[in-house]
C-alpha cells in the first residue's frame, strides 16, 4: 500500500538530523556481525545499579500502596499527576526561593513533545499569516529541533563565537550576540543548557541577556534542561537554573534512569503553561501516570537529587576525564584538534580544524577500525549559513566503559593522524 501523504505527513516521515546517522548505524552492526565495535553514538544513558534500584523500590512502594490502582487503572488530568506536581514545586520553593504554584508546572510524555508543542504554538503562521520564527540562538544543539515545527522555513539558527586556547586543544561555544536577532517576528526561543552534543553551559548572563532581549516581544524562552541541576545533575561546571516571567524551565526525567517512562516536565508562567497543557490535551491527554507516581515519590524523598549529585554526575564526568586525557595523550600536538570544554551532559564535542575529508567521511573511517561517533553536521539545524566548521566535529558519546572510551579515543588519534598525513603527502 502506498498511501498518499500530505505535506506534513511527508515532512514527518522523514529520517532527520542524528535519526539517519542512526540508521546507517544498526545496519553498520547488522552488517558487521562477529565484528567489534565500539559504539559511542548513542544518547541512551547506562543502566546504573543504584539508579535502578531507586526506581525498583519506588515501584514496589507504589505497588504496596493503595493509590496502585488509581494510578494505572484511570484516566488523570492533562497538567499531570498532582503528587508529582505537588513535589516539584516544594523542592524548587525550597531550593531556588521560588513562589511555584501548581498552575505553573506542566508534565508532559518526554521533553520532545514540549518543545513540539511549543514549537507549534508560539511558532509557524499566525491567523493573518505572519511567520513566527523558532529562534536556537547558538548552534549547534540538539539536533531534535530540527524535527519538532511543522513548518521547518520557522527554525532560524545562528552561528557561535569560538572561544579557543589553542595550546591546551580546548574551545567553547558562546552566543554571538551581535548577530542574534530577536524581535517581534519571533515566535519563541530554545537552547539546552548543558548542550546536547557539545556539553556547553551558557553562563547566567549568557541566559539573562537572551531573556531580556525576548521579553519585550512577550517571547517565551524555553531552556532545555535535560541534563541540568537538580536533576540529573549532570552539570560538571557550577551552575544554577534561571527562572523569568518569559522563560519555561524544560526538564527530562530521562538521564535519571526513565527514558522508558516519557516523563518530561515544564515550570513557568502559568499563562505559557496553560496554552501547553491545551495543546497536551488535544494531542494525547496525558502522560504515562505511573512513571510520574513513581517519581512523586522519589523526589519528595529527597533520593532523586542525591543520587544524581553523587552518583550519576560522577559516574559521567569520569568518562569525560579519560576521554579527555586520552586524546591529550595521543593526539597529535601539531595538528589543529580541539576538544570543547566538558561543562555537562554525557557527551563530549570534538572539533578537526581544517578537516581535509567530511565528518561523515571520517565516520565511515572510524567505523572501519570499529568506532562509532556521530558526525557532527547533524546538530546544526536552522543554520542557514554555510560554515565549513559544521562538516569539523564529531559527538562523541560518554556510555562506553572505561576501557572502550579508552581505546576508540587512541584509534580516533591514529586515524585523525593518518587523515591530515594523506593530505600533506597530497599537497
Amino acid at each position: 500500500m502506498n498511501p498518499a501523504l500530505t505535506k506534513i505527513g511527508a515532512q514527518m516521515s522523514n529520517l532527520t538530523g542524528v535519526r539517519a546517522i542512526m540508521k546507517d548505524i544498526i545496519e553498520t552492526l547488522r552488517a558487521g556481525a562477529g565484528q567489534q565495535f565500539i559504539n559511542l553514538s548513542a544518547g541512551n544513558p547506562l543502566i546504573l545499579p543504584e539508579v535502578e534500584q531507586l526506581w525498583r523500590d519506588c515501584t514496589g512502594e507504589l505497588l504496596a500502596s493503595s493509590e496502585y490502582g488509581e494510578v494505572v487503572c484511570r484516566y488523570g488530568s492533562s497538567q499531570g499527576y498532582a503528587p508529582l506536581i505537588e513535589a516539584i514545586a516544594r523542592d524548587f520553593n525550597r531550593r531556588y526561593g521560588l513562589n511555584l504554584s501548581d498552575r505553573n508546572i506542566l508534565i508532559t510524555p518526554g521533553s520532545q513533545s514540549l518543545y513540539f508543542y511549543a514549537a507549534n504554538a508560539f511558532g509557524g503562521y499566525t491567523n493573518n499569516g505572519e511567520l513566527k520564527q523558532i529562534v536556537l540562538p547558538l548552534s549547534p544543539d540538539y539536533t531534535g529541533y530540527g524535527g519538532v515545527c511543522l513548518f521547518p522555513e520557522a527554525l532560524v539558527a545562528y552561528k557561535p563565537t569560538l572561544d579557543i586556547d589553542a595550546t591546551a586543544h580546548r574551545f567553547k561555544y558562546r552566543p554571538d550576540f551581535s548577530q542574534l536577532s530577536i524581535t517581534e517576528t519571533t515566535g519563541c526561543v530554545i537552547f539546552s543548557r548543558p548542550s546536547n552534543p557539545t556539553g556547553n553551559v551558557l553562563s547566567d548572563d549568557e541566559v539573562k541577556k537572551i531573556a531580556a532581549l525576548a521579553a519585550p516581544y512577550d517571547v517565551p524562552v524555553l531552556i532545555d534542561s535535560a541534563y541540568a541541576p537538580p536533576f540529573p545533575a549532570l552539570n560538571f561546571t557550577e551552575m544554577i537554573p534561571v527562572f523569568g516571567d518569559n522563560i519555561i524551565h524544560c526538564m527530562s526525567l530521562s538521564k535519571v534512569g526513565l527514558p522508558g517512562e516519557r516523563i518530561g516536565i515544564a515550570i513557568g508562567n502559568e499563562k505559557l503553561i496553560h496554552v501547553l497543557e491545551c495543546f497536551q490535551t488535544n494531542l494525547c491527554i496525558h502522560p504515562s501516570r505511573y512513571g510520574q507516581a513513581i517519581a512523586a515519590r522519589a523526589i519528595d524523598s529527597g533520593a532523586l537529587v542525591e543520587i544524581s549529585e553523587t552518583v550519576i554526575r560522577s559516574f559521567y564526568q569520569n568518562k569525560f576525564t579519560i576521554l579527555e586525557s586520552t586524546l591529550d595523550a595521543t593526539m597529535p600536538k601539531d595538528l589543529p584538534w580541539f576538544l570543547h570544554r566538558g561543562e555537562g551532559a554525557i557527551f563530549a564535542w570534538l572539533w578537526l580544524q581544517d578537516l581535509p575529508i567530511t565528518d561523515w567521511e571520517i565516520y565511515q573511517v572510524l567505523k572501519q577500525v570499529g568506532v562509532i561517533v556521530v558526525p557532527g553536521s547533524t546538530f546544526f539545524p536552522g543554520l542557514q549559513d554555510e560554515w565549513q566548521h559544521k562538516q569539523q566535529c564529531l559527538r562523541i558519546s560518554l556510555t562506553g566503559t572505561n576501557e572502550e572510551i579508552a581505546t576508540a579515543m587512541q584509534r580516533l588519534a591514529k586515524v585523525t593522524e593518518e587523515v591530515y598525513q594523506r593530505k600533506a603527502v597530497s599537497v
